[in-house]
This record gives structure tokens, C-alpha cells and sequence, in this order.
């Protein structure tokens, strides 16, 4: 038995750790400009390619500064869905995050209005002193939580998003908040692991009295990493969420964060670490959550399931009618998140119109969490629209993007 190489993990983790402190920082607020271009009003967004490259558009002003906003139209097909409510027990969990109350000072989601899948398991003793437990293809040992209190840090501002995600829940299982915890780098250092490990399996407590009842929840809380999957995510156990002890349905005392991972691989009330080799069969969690993660048809081993990362996407959150000089302008709200660098190359599209790019504003600086964009649009016809978001550079995976997933409608009712 080894230690794992303290320098590399903790090395790493200070490196990322620090790059979560000066990119999750919360950015100004700055407006987008109006260009006029043979009368039709635009904003950053509409600007060509020659009027960008040519600098006209050098700041942020706000387009409707002067105007007045007139009314907030409904997405469509999207009815009936309660927000900020939590609702059933155990598996079957749900509280839904309003997305159209994202704006700029509205980035960071409160504890009570973050989305929640999966209740805190009642089943759970809470009174008991927290520890991890590590086995597998490593020493035994016990690991108190209170030993690693000195450890905990901020780590900035994370998103999440649970794979299942979809309009019948107006897309309202996404949240980014303000985390605090200990770098899983940190724990990795301390154990004494077998040469032969090249995976973790990170553990949750999953038992709940109340069985599930809508089919797609099973019992079982668990997914294996790589060492090097952890470490380039900058992982991290969460102790505290928006600056208070990380609440019950969030995963209270301890859970996984891997930034950039869909939320079903951010186990909450982790329990134990166990070492494995590559001949270990993927977990039930894993295997459940294979097609919404995206994972090659029929695999069954931990080895063959790539990482469950979300690529970069992009949806509209809100669409608002305003009246700016006598003018009908829609301003439509939206967000950014996902892939592992920042995009230039967001577009935005209307039914089967073309693609026109939308310059961020300020600019996405972090793939940790999301950010916001807007969009000034003067509409044509006063009709039903389809609006789908891109990011016009094939080197860029959209998967969900490309299959119009994120894909939402209005009504505009005149012209």
C-alpha cells in the first residue's frame, strides 16, 4: 500500500482551487449597447461579425434603459409546474428552481429555492458522529468529518443540473449556488491506496422508508471515478451551501461536488470511498442513469462509461415585452453553462431562421456555474416562435443543443 502522491492531489487542488476563487467571483454589472443598422434596433447580440470586428460595439449599454417593460410572456407547454415547492418523500423529491427569476443579481439561487432531486433519506441518523468509511483496494480506515473541518474552504460558485432535466419540469432542475468544503484531493492524499486502484467509488446513504413510485428511481447511491476524472474537475466535498451548513435535502452533512458533472454523479451524504480496479462493474446508479448521461449503448463495467459531463448549452429563461422610444422590443433573458471552455460562439435562432450570434455581456469567464445573456428582438410576425439557442463552433460538443432539447416557444400575440 501507497499513499497517493500528496503533491500531485493537493498540488492540483491548489491550482484549481484557486482558479474557483478568481473565476466564480461575482462579475459587474454591465449593459449591452443599441446598433443601429437600417433602422432595426439590436443589441450586441444582432451585431455581424464585420460590425464586431470593426469595433462599433465597445460596451455594455443597456438597450431598454429608457423604455418600459409592458408584460412577461408564458413559455408554452410548459403549464402547471410549482416552483420553490417541495413535493413527495424519498426518491420520488422534487422542488423546482424558477429559472425566469435568474438575472443578474439574481445569480447564486437560495438554499430554499434550489432544485432538489431526492429527499433526505428519513432513514438517516442524523445524530450520529459523521465519518467516512474506506475500503476496497485500500487500507481500512476511518475518516471522522470533524478531522477534516480544518480543511474546509470557499469554493466558489458551482452549477448543477440533474440529467433528467426537461420541459415537463420547465427545465427547473438547475441552480448554481455558493459552496463551501474540502477538496477531495486533500481526503485522497491521506489514504493509503493499493497500486492496483485506479478508480473510487464515492458512496451516499440511500435508504428511505417510503418506496418510489413513478418508476425511475432505484435504490442505490454511488458512481467510480477515475483519480484523474476528480482531480481535473477540481472535486470537492461540500460542507456548506450559501455560506450555512449544507441543509438536510442538499445532502447534509457531507456531499460530492464535481463541477461541470451532471447531478447524479454528486452523491450526497457520502458515507465511504471505495478502491477499485477496471474489471469493476458500473453501479446501479450509473447503469440507471446511462442514457440521460449519455453513455455508450449496453455498458456495463465502470471502465467503459465515459465521464458524465455536461456539454456546453443554452437556453432562454424569460422573454419580456418592452415598449424602448416608442418601439415594441422583446428582451430575451437566458443562460449559458456547461462544456469545458469558454465560448465566443453563442447564436441564437428563431423557428428555422438563421443563426445570428449573441455577444455575452459581460463575457462567460468560467464553465463552473452559469452565465447570463440577453437579447434584443424585434420579431417579424406576430405568431407562435420556436427558440433554440447554438453555439455556432463544431469543435464544441452541443448534443443536447443540436437535438433541440433546450428548445422553448411564445406566443407573440401583435406586431
Amino acid at each position: 500500500m501507497a499513499k497517493l502522491d500528496r503533491r500531485r492531489f493537493l498540488g492540483g487542488s491548489i491550482a484549481i482551487g484557486g482558479g474557483v476563487l478568481a473565476g466564480c467571483s461575482d462579475l459587474p454589472v454591465v449593459d449591452m449597447p443599441v446598433v443601429r443598422d437600417g433602422g432595426f434596433a439590436m443589441d450586441a447580440g444582432v451585431v455581424d461579425a464585420g460590425l464586431r470586428d470593426a469595433g462599433v460595439v465597445a460596451s455594455c449599454d443597456d438597450p431598454f434603459a429608457n423604455g418600459v417593460r409592458e408584460a412577461t410572456l408564458e413559455f408554452l407547454d410548459e403549464a402547471g409546474v410549482r416552483y420553490h415547492e417541495l413535493r413527495n418523500e424519498g426518491w420520488d423529491g422534487r422542488l423546482y428552481t424558477d429559472l425566469g427569476v435568474v438575472d443578474h443579481d439574481t445569480l447564486t439561487i437560495g438554499n430554499d429555492e434550489f432544485y432538489v432531486r431526492t429527499r433526505y433519506p428519513d432513514l438517516l441518523d442524523a445524530s450520529a458522529p459523521w465519518v467516512l468509511e474506506v475500503d476496497g483496494l485500500a487500507a481500512p480506515q476511518t475518516i471522522p468529518l470533524a478531522e477534516l473541518q480544518q480543511r474546509i474552504a470557499p469554493r466558489g460558485r458551482v452549477f448543477l443540473e440533474c440529467s433528467g432535466n426537461g420541459s415537463g419540469s420547465a427545465f427547473g432542475l438547475m441552480s448554481a449556488a455558493e459552496w463551501s468544503g474540502i477538496a477531495v484531493a486533500d481526503v485522497l492524499a491521506m489514504i493509503a491506496v493499493d497500486p492496483a486502484a485506479t478508480r473510487v467509488e464515492v458512496i451516499g446513504f440511500d435508504e428511505h422508508s417510503v418506496p418510489s413510485n413513478n418508476g425511475h428511481s432505484t435504490p442505490g447511491a454511488s458512481w467510480i471515478f477515475t483519480f484523474d476524472e476528480l482531480l481535473d474537475a477540481g472535486a470537492f466535498f461540500a460542507t456548506e451551501m450559501n455560506g450555512v451548513p449544507l441543509p438536510p435535502d442538499h445532502g447534509a452533512p457531507v456531499r460530492l461536488l464535481v463541477p461541470g458533472w451532471y447531478g447524479c454523479a454528486q452523491i450526497k451524504w457520502v458515507t465511504g470511498l471505495r478502491f477499485v480496479d477496471e474489471s469493476e462493474p458500473a453501479s446501479s446508479q450509473m447503469l440507471e442513469f446511462a442514457s440521460r448521461t449519455h453513455q455508450p449503448f449496453g455498458a456495463q463495467l465502470a471502465r467503459e462509461f465515459r465521464p458524465a459531463t455536461m456539454d456546453q448549452s443554452a437556453m432562454p429563461t424569460r422573454v419580456e415585452r418592452h415598449t424602448v422610444d416608442g418601439e415594441t422590443i422583446y428582451r430575451v433573458l437566458g443562460i449559458l453553462w456547461g462544456g469545458s471552455a469558454v465560448t465566443e460562439r453563442l447564436a441564437i435562432r428563431f423557428d428555422d431562421g438563421p443563426l445570428l450570434p449573441v455577444e455575452v455581456c459581460p463575457p462567460q469567464q468560467t464553465n463552473r456555474t452559469w452565465t447570463l445573456w440577453e437579447y434584443a428582438w424585434r420579431p417579424l410576425a406576430a405568431k407562435r416562435y420556436r427558440i433554440r439557442m447554438a453555439i455556432d463552433d463544431p469543435a464544441i460538443p452541443t448534443n443536447r443543443l443540436d437535438a433541440g432539447y433546450y428548445d422553448r416557444e411564445v406566443d407573440i400575440p401583435t406586431i
